[in-house]
């Protein structure tokens, strides 16, 4: 029998029980896909990351409990947390990632770690059939990203008490929906739904601020802001978009560290 060490860690969020919570697995070498699909279904979190340490740059998959993700952003930033606090040099403050999307960083500054993705520009699209009997409110704007749709809404308190077909929602042709509006005291507030991957709402997606942040950066006239996905959980994300990259923060909670027992022949 073997092990290997397993963190968990609540994303985008100073305190446990709240943000996005995400497993990450320190690896001395990739395990076969299946069964790092089987260890993120026995989790059972949105997602788990699996950090290959031999490589140069680090490599880092991301898998839900029913697939493998092209890009994850709570679950990068559980794994960067993970780590700064106990695998690198104490003054080291940046890392960079080996991905499917390319090479990722993420930068530690003070209490919070930075994500810096490339961005995925919203291209409008004409409403159709079934987003409309996705979700029961006026449509603004509909957008579709790399990943997800985005629909635009009316307001924080729409966003807030919206309901959703999750059945409709699994028919699109992409990753999931994200909705949004104008915030009240952030910038911008969102939700996201990805019933695809078996994850009815995600409670706060940093992958989908590479589309968001390049909407509402263009719609509000400014390239810092403050988002806030407000899930059950919550959680708040300092955006920035620097030209092709967006930079997304956020605080991270540790809630477990242990260890996952594999038969010799996995």
């Amino acid at each position: 029998m073997r092990s290997i060490p397993i963190y968990q860690v609540d994303a985008f969020s100073k305190k446990v029980f709240s943000g996005n919570p995400a497993a990450v697995c320190i690896l001395d070498n990739w395990l076969s896909d299946k069964l790092m699909q089987d260890i993120a279904s026995e989790n059972n979190l949105s997602e788990t990351a699996f950090i290959n340490m031999n490589t140069q740059p680090l490599g880092i998959r991301w898998f839900t409990p029913e697939c493998e993700m092209g890009l994850c952003g709570h679950a990068t930033l559980a794994s960067a947390r993970v780590l700064f606090d106990e695998y690198l040099d104490k003054d080291q403050e940046e890392i960079t990632f080996s991905t499917q999307r390319g090479l990722l960083k993420t930068i530690k500054k003070q209490e919070q770690i930075f994500l810096d993705f490339p961005t995925d520009k919203p291209i409008e699209q004409k409403l159709n059939n079934v987003i409309k009997e996705s979700i029961e409110a006026n449509i603004r704007q509909l957008f579709k990203g790399c990943d997800d749709y985005l629909v635009i809404l009316d307001d924080e308190d729409t966003v807030r008490n919206i309901s959703v077909n999750t059945k409709k929602i699994s028919e699109l042709s992409s990753r999931g929906l994200i909705i949004s509006a104008k915030g009240d005291d952030y910038d911008f507030v969102s939700r996201c739904f990805y019933p695809k991957s078996k994850i009815d709402e995600d409670p706060v997606t940093g992958s989908a601020h590479t589309l968001l942040i390049p909407y509402w950066a263009d719609i509000l006239k400014k390239k810092n802001l403050m988002a806030y996905q407000c899930s059950e959980r919550g959680g708040a994300l300092a955006c920035e978009l620097k030209g092709e990259r967006v930079f997304i923060g956020g605080y991270t909670a540790r809630y477990l560290d242990g260890s996952i027992y594999l038969n010799s022949k996995d």
